[in-house]
């Protein structure tokens, strides 16, 4: 005789493996998110997934858009530079600064990539972002860039 339980608990022990599965890679991959409505606030943090989402390929986002909020926070910018972006074609809104810095980090990891990933890619990055030397950093702090970066980079994609 068939128990009516079988089918059902298979079911249900079944939907509960795929919730515990779900929720830990969901975790995994909003812990950078959480770090920007924290910064920026809920509408900001929406922005900034809008950012992810239109500039960095879907295979990377697990990889890459936790520079994105480390670089934020590194960053630290004010109203319309809080990325950092100081091309003259950037407006100065949140949305506008996270997406080119999204899409700085995709372009230049694709960069790193193609010169065949030779070191770590925080300083490939950081060598093109936030250059030592340069000439809108007259007190030299672009020199922390890369140190900073790397710390918040693996708070942010934890």
């Amino acid at each position: 005789m068939k128990s009516a339980f079988g089918p059902t608990l298979l079911v249900i022990v079944w939907f509960l493996f795929a919730m515990v599965c779900l929720s830990s890679v969901a975790t995994a991959q909003i812990k950078h998110y959480d770090y920007i409505v924290a910064k920026d606030g809920i509408d900001k943090g929406e922005e900034y997934l809008d950012a992810i989402r239109v500039n960095i390929r879907p295979e990377l986002h697990s990889k890459l858009a936790p520079y994105v909020s480390a670089i934020r926070y590194a960053e630290n910018g004010g109203k319309g530079r809080e990325y950092g972006i100081l091309h003259k074609r950037v407006k100065p809104t949140y949305r506008s600064q996270a997406g080119w810095c999204a899409a700085t980090v995709q372009k230049n990891y694709d960069r790193w990539v193609k010169a065949g990933s030779k070191g770590e890619f925080v300083v490939f990055l950081g060598k093109r972002y936030c250059p030592v030397g340069a000439d809108n950093d007259p007190n030299g702090l672009n020199k922390h860039w890369i140190k900073n970066v790397r710390k918040l980079y693996a708070r942010h994609a934890r």
